[in-house]
């Protein structure tokens, strides 16, 4: 265990309590307005794939508009912010809403006051087609659309229940590795295996229990988020309904 209580291998609890560090200061040509402050607390950090996902929190400040520099989910735990795009389109984002910004989006960042938000972001290689804006929009997931059924576990991975699951996908990046989506299971208990991605889950209903490596269980409930990483060895419980957003890494 490191000395924020993250259990190497085990799910990571994003805590929007956690204390924050102080985070370089936005270039100033990046900026319209304000001399936001900003901090963060970054969970989990694999450069080699691309990924990194954490806390981020900051002052006012209203940005240029210009092309956002990667995927990235979000979901915005303090605050407001508006998002403008070129043709006058404004997105406006409030508190317990989660949204995505596509690489490549041309969008103008305003926040009149504090915000805090959980971000996963995917850093990929630029290239022609990542520069073409076209057919992007700013994703705002709706978390209560009708899923459609969707496979559940092999029965060999059950140790108990029968589960029907249901999703829906709501974005995925041009490379198909990131994807953002919503999920929901009846009851069961999956054994644990080696976690075969990266996994941001927003519980929205229920709760959910996860053995990991040290035998210490972790109750997860609806209105939190936690990370499983790739290779973490847990299992995975659900006592009745749940519901999530996820944002998905292939591994």
């Amino acid at each position: 265990m490191d000395g924020d209580g993250i259990i190497p291998g085990a799910a990571v609890r994003f805590d929007p309590g956690v204390a924050l560090e102080t985070w370089e200061e936005m270039p100033a040509h990046t900026l319209v307005a304000g001399r936001p402050v900003q901090r963060g607390r970054l969970y989990i950090d694999d450069r080699a794939r691309g990924l990194t996902a954490g806390i981020w929190a900051c002052s006012a400040f209203t940005s240029t508009m210009a092309p956002h520099d990667n995927d990235e989910f979000m979901l915005l735990l303090e605050g407001e912010v508006e998002l403008a795009e070129p043709l006058g389109k404004v997105t406006r984002i409030g508190a317990g809403e989660s949204f995505i910004l596509p690489k490549g989006l041309v969008r103008l960042w305003r926040q009149a006051g504090d915000v805090k938000k959980i971000f996963v972001i995917l850093e990929t290689p630029d290239d022609a087609a990542a520069r073409d804006a076209s057919g992007l929009d700013v994703i705002k997931p709706d978390p209560s659309i009708a899923l459609s059924p969707s496979p559940g576990p092999r029965p060999e991975m059950l140790l108990s229940g029968d589960p029907r699951q249901h999703g829906h996908e709501f974005f995925e990046d041009r490379g198909g590795r990131l994807s953002v989506g919503a999920w929901s299971s009846t009851a069961y208990h999956r054994r644990a295996v080696p976690f075969p991605r990266h996994e941001l889950m927003c519980l929205r209903e229920g709760s959910v229990a996860i053995t990991g490596p040290s035998g210490r269980t972790q109750l997860f409930k609806a209105g939190e988020s936690f990370f499983v990483p790739f290779g973490a060895v847990t299992d995975f419980r659900t006592d009745g309904h749940v519901r999530k957003i996820y944002a998905i890494l292939e591994c």
